[in-house]
């Protein structure tokens, strides 16, 4: 074991040399792709937006791991100036250590993220103390440091050091919440993007408080009918809070999208493009694909967004050109949406709440089967119900123009239809024609 532990430690020894060549060059490249540079930088010229990308797409190592070499390489790296005098690397003590190998990647980036955050207020003679007490913690070498520290104990002792050289005390809170505030789109994982970030707290205010608006229950019900009160019992919501609270999102997505308000790309409002194959449609198996978005979305997704945003017929030869292009199709015009929301009210399923604005139109009878982009067959949905309509057992037909729906068999077993709205006009029309005398009632 101790001759296993020896090899070991050689070769750990070779890959922290490795990793200092790999800084070392990640710190030129970055150098050589200055923003002042312009159309000379490096990753300009070699058609990348940055020293990082530049790197990445040479390594095929991941994005994450491009940064923190080129953090670290140019935190250590050495320059001259303008007159040519030497200009010493901004963490001198990590990149000694980094040549002589005894310090890894790991911990020399842990280094420089926890002191860097402290430079602009740290006394630079104590923000040297530190570095160099960092640095022999991590190769073992100085007198409080019998063992070397790991990257992880060792990001605990540069958190303390950053508290001591904060001489100032923490920042305002304001300022570091302006600073420290982001929001990210991560990468593909079992189906699914991750998201995370750090908002603002009137920012989150804002978002609960839609949140809150969609999510929590009527206050005391004292307002509702007898219908909507049953119908609000019959609803039985199957979807967790966090489920729930992702449909509101996609809703204020597809809203903010909807608005006209926001910048356009390519002359056009901000549009999602869904490629699909036809015969995969056609069929029912296969894929579509989001610009933007690495992973394939279900056919389920793509007739959704087809039913939303209409489709475009694009027909090529077996050799990939272009040599057909439809013009796009099925998209309700804001007339007949404003004329839908009127006679619908919200999203037509009993007992939910989504407001017009932040519905879809759906074709009753889709396209395919020769359903016309009309009033007649258009019907306000939720992004939920929408995406979720051929699979819930929730059925809506048009009769006469006016939509009717019948609830899942686990529901209603009798299958009955009924007229749905939430328009206070047309509620008002169904209570006058329900209290008319019967000559006066309305078929």
């Amino acid at each position: 074991m101790t001759n296993c532990s020896s090899r070991w430690g050689a070769l750990e020894g070779v890959g922290r040399l490795l990793d200092a060549h790999r800084a070392a060059f990640a710190g030129e490249v970055a150098e050589r792709s200055r923003v002042e540079l312009g159309a000379g930088r490096l990753s300009t010229r070699k058609g990348c937006r940055s020293a990082a990308e530049l790197i990445e797409r040479v390594t095929q190592v991941s994005g994450a791991e491009a940064r923190r070499r080129v953090s670290v390489g140019t935190a250590t790296l050495a320059d001259t100036g303008l007159t040519g005098q030497p200009v010493p690397a901004a963490h001198p003590h990590v990149a000694a250590a980094l040549v002589a190998g005894s310090l890894g990647l790991d911990a020399a980036a842990t280094i420089v993220r926890e002191l860097g955050r402290t430079r602009t207020v740290a006394d630079p003679t104590r923000l040297d103390v530190a570095e160099r007490e960092l640095v022999d913690q991590a190769t073992g070498t100085g007198d409080a440091a019998p063992v070397r520290a790991s990257a992880d104990e060792l990001a605990v002792q540069a958190r303390a050091w950053a508290v001591f050289l904060d001489q100032d005390g923490p920042e305002p809170d304001d300022e570091r919440a302006m600073r420290r505030r982001g929001f990210r789109v991560g990468r593909a994982r079992d189906g699914l993007i991750q998201i995370s970030g750090e908002l603002l707290p009137e920012v989150a205010a804002k978002l609960k408080r839609l949140l809150d608006a969609h999510l929590s229950p009527r206050s005391g019900g004292g307002f509702l009918t007898d219908t909507e009160r049953s119908d609000l019992a019959v609803q039985a919501e199957t979807r967790t809070t966090e489920q729930q609270r992702h449909d509101v999102l996609a809703a204020i997505i597809d809203t903010a999208a909807r608005s006209g308000e926001h910048p356009s790309i390519g002359g056009a409002a901000p549009t999602v493009l869904v490629s699909v194959r036809a015969v995969d449609l056609e069929t029912g198996s296969g894929a579509g694909h989001a610009d933007g978005v690495e992973l394939p979305i279900s056919l389920r997704a793509v007739r959704h967004m087809v039913c939303t945003g209409g489709i475009q017929t694009v027909i090529s030869d077996a050799a990939g050109r272009i040599i057909r292009l439809g013009s796009p199709e099925r998209c309700f015009t804001p007339h007949q949406r404003r004329a839908i929301t009127l006679r619908d009210g919200g999203c037509l399923i009993p007992g939910c709440t989504v407001p017009a604005a932040w519905c879809e139109i759906h074709h009753v009878i889709p396209d395919a089967r020769g359903g016309p982009t009309h009033t007649d067959n258009g019907v306000l949905l939720c992004w939920f119900h929408h995406r979720t309509i051929d699979t819930s057992g929730w059925a809506i037909r048009m009769r006469r123009g006016v939509p009717e729906i019948r609830p899942p068999v686990w529901l209603d077993p009798g299958g009955s239809w009924r007229k749905s709205t939430t328009s206070p006009t047309r509620l008002a029309d169904r209570l006058d024609d329900d209290h008319a005398p019967p000559e006066r009632k309305t078929a």
